[in-house]
């Protein structure tokens, strides 16, 4: 899967202006919804919120990443957001969350893809260079060639 298909600029905010998970999830679902990636806001919140529910979406290292498969989704993509404030959020590592990877996946397409796109960002992650890149860049197009270096 290409990251072109699946992330483009208009999916990422660098300047978000929230203060709760609920904020950032919220807004950045209506972006998926502004680019037609997402036809109903607030189911597809409610089946992240059934995700969220299974288990810890903070990673660690200031990141969370969120997800949902949804039949609310039509066309599977990843928004990104990264916040001027600390995020309350559940990490491994009790650091707060200021930048937010969002995953939305069709009902329809299979598990794979969903697990294949959670490694590849996973992996891209776990690169300190890339993940301190990812905090403090001003540059979208950036953010996308950093989280595309390990997808195919």
């Amino acid at each position: 899967m290409q990251i072109d298909s699946i992330l483009n600029e208009n999916l990422i905010d660098l300047d978000m202006h929230v203060t709760t998970k609920d904020e950032a999830i919220c807004q950045l679902t209506h972006r998926l919804y502004k680019e037609g990636k997402v036809k109903q806001e607030e189911v597809f919140i409610k089946d992240v919120y059934l995700r969220e529910a299974e288990g810890k979406t903070g990673i660690g290292g200031h990141i969370a990443i969120p997800h949902g498969k949804s039949d609310a989704v039509i066309i599977t993509s990843i928004a990104v957001g990264r916040t001027q404030n600390d995020l309350s959020w559940e990490t491994p590592d009790n650091l707060p969350v200021n930048f937010v990877i969002l995953f939305a996946v069709r009902n329809v397409d299979k598990t794979t893809v969903h697990l294949k796109l959670l490694s590849q960002v996973a992996t891209a992650l776990a690169d300190d260079d890339i993940l301190h890149k990812l905090l403090t860049t001003q540059d979208k197009k950036e953010v996308i060639q950093l989280l595309s270096q390990n997808m195919q």
